[in-house]
C-alpha cells in the first residue's frame, strides 16, 4: 500500500527552467538596450555555453555532479553552506558569473568586462524576481495532503534550494520532511539518499512512490532503491534506457495511478 509520495522540486513542482529562461531574457534585453546590435537570444546561447565550459573546469565540478547542481544555478546561487566544497563554490561564484557573461559578450563581438560584471550581478536579481510554480502544483498537493505523507527530495545546495522555497513559501507546509542532497552529502540517483528518506518516514520501499521529471536522477534512483516511480514528462521528451513505472504529462494524472495502486492492494 502506498503511504507516502516523494516529490522532486525543480521542474516537477517548481518551473525552474522557465524561471531561468525569464532571468536570461530580462538580463539579455538589458544588454540589447546598451548594445543594439546584440541579439538577446544569441547572447543567452553564448552565455549558457561559456557557463557550462567554465563550470566543468573548476575543481568543484565533481562535487557539483555528486550533489546535483547545474551551471545555471551557479549563475545565481550564493552557496552560503558550511561545507568545504560549498565554501569553495562561494569563493568561485563571483568570478564565474562575471567571466561567463563577459565571454558571452565577447563571443558576440563586445569586449566590455565592466558591463559583463553588471550583467552578472543583474541575473541573480532577475532569477529571484521570476519564481514560477506550475499551475496545478498547489491543487494537487491540496488533494494529496492528509491522504499520504509527503516528502520533498531535491538535489542541490541547501542555501540555494531553501532560497527557492523562500521565494515560494506556500509549498513548504505540505511536506513532512524536506531532504536536500547538499545536506545529506550525496544526490539522486544515489540509492543512499532515497534510503535516508525512507528511514525518515519509517517506511519500506514498496510503501512509497517517487514523482520527478528527470530520468537520470529521480527515476533511476527510485528504481535502484526499489521504489515505484512516476516520470512527469511535460515536454514530450524521449525515453532513454531508464524506464519509469508510470509516465504522465500533468501532475493531476497522478490520481488514477494512485487509485490503481489502491485497487491492486485491495484485490
Amino acid at each position: 500500500m502506498i503511504k507516502a509520495i516523494f516529490f522532486d522540486l525543480d521542474d516537477t513542482l517548481l518551473w525552474d527552467q522557465k524561471s531561468v529562461k525569464e532571468a536570461f531574457r530580462a538580463t539579455c534585453k538589458a544588454a540589447w538596450d546598451k548594445y543594439n546590435d546584440i541579439d538577446p537570444e544569441k547572447l543567452e546561447e553564448a552565455v549558457r555555453k561559456e557557463a557550462r565550459d567554465l563550470y566543468s573546469s573548476y575543481e568543484t565540478y565533481e562535487f557539483t555532479q555528486l550533489i546535483g547542481i547545474n551551471p545555471f544555478e551557479g549563475l545565481w546561487g550564493n552557496f552560503l553552506d558550511d561545507e568545504d566544497n560549498f565554501r569553495k563554490m562561494k569563493d568561485i561564484a563571483p568570478s564565474y558569473r562575471k567571466e561567463a557573461w563577459t565571454r558571452g559578450l565577447r563571443a558576440l563581438g563586445v569586449d566590455d568586462p565592466e558591463f559583463g560584471h553588471e550583467l552578472a550581478e543583474r541575473f541573480p536579481l532577475e532569477r529571484r524576481n521570476h519564481p514560477f510554480v506550475y499551475e496545478e502544483t498547489l491543487r494537487v498537493l491540496d488533494e494529496l495532503k492528509g491522504k499520504y505523507s509527503l516528502l520533498l527530495l531535491t538535489n542541490g545546495s541547501p542555501d540555494l534550494q531553501n532560497t527557492k522555497l523562500e521565494l515560494t513559501p506556500e509549498l513548504v507546509p505540505y511536506f513532512d520532511h524536506i531532504v536536500i542532497s547538499g545536506d545529506f552529502g550525496r544526490g539522486k540517483p544515489d540509492p543512499s539518499i532515497f534510503e535516508h528518506a525512507l528511514t525518515l518516514m519509517s517506511l519500506k520501499a514498496d510503501e512509497v512512490i517517487m514523482v520527478g521529471d528527470n530520468l537520470m536522477t529521480d527515476i533511476l534512483g527510485a528504481s535502484r532503491t526499489g521504489i515505484k516511480s512516476v516520470w512527469i514528462n511535460r515536454h514530450d521528451k524521449e525515453r532513454n534506457e531508464v524506464i519509469p513505472d508510470y509516465e504522465i504529462s500533468h501532475l493531476e494524472q497522478l490520481y488514477p495511478i494512485l487509485e490503481t495502486l489502491k485497487d491492486k492492494i485491495s484485490s
